[in-house]
């Protein structure tokens, strides 16, 4: 079973995942902290994150995280391993 099928989100309207406007304040900050709940109870979140992470670039909240959260992850990742990603250039 494909893990995207035992997703929570499936049960959601879509458009809840991907705000409009600046995601750190006004009605697009509410509507992704209420994506991440959504997120935060579900089953498969790591392995969402995990694909999100590996996609490079994706607009949305994917894994209870934003787009900005998921630079910042990649980049994290990249000074411990001491490499450069695309997204960090």
């Amino acid at each position: 079973m494909d893990w995207r099928e035992r997703s929570l989100c499936r049960y959601e309207d879509p458009d809840l995942f991907f705000p409009i406007g600046t995601h750190d304040r006004g009605p697009a900050l509410l509507q992704t902290d209420e994506a991440k709940a959504v997120c935060r109870r579900c089953p498969v979140m790591g392995r969402c994150l995990d694909w999100a992470l590996e996609s490079g670039p994706v607009e949305g909240v994917w894994g209870a995280t934003t787009e900005a959260e998921r630079r910042a992850l990649r980049r994290r990742a990249a000074r411990m391993t001491g490499t450069r990603t695309m997204s960090a250039a």
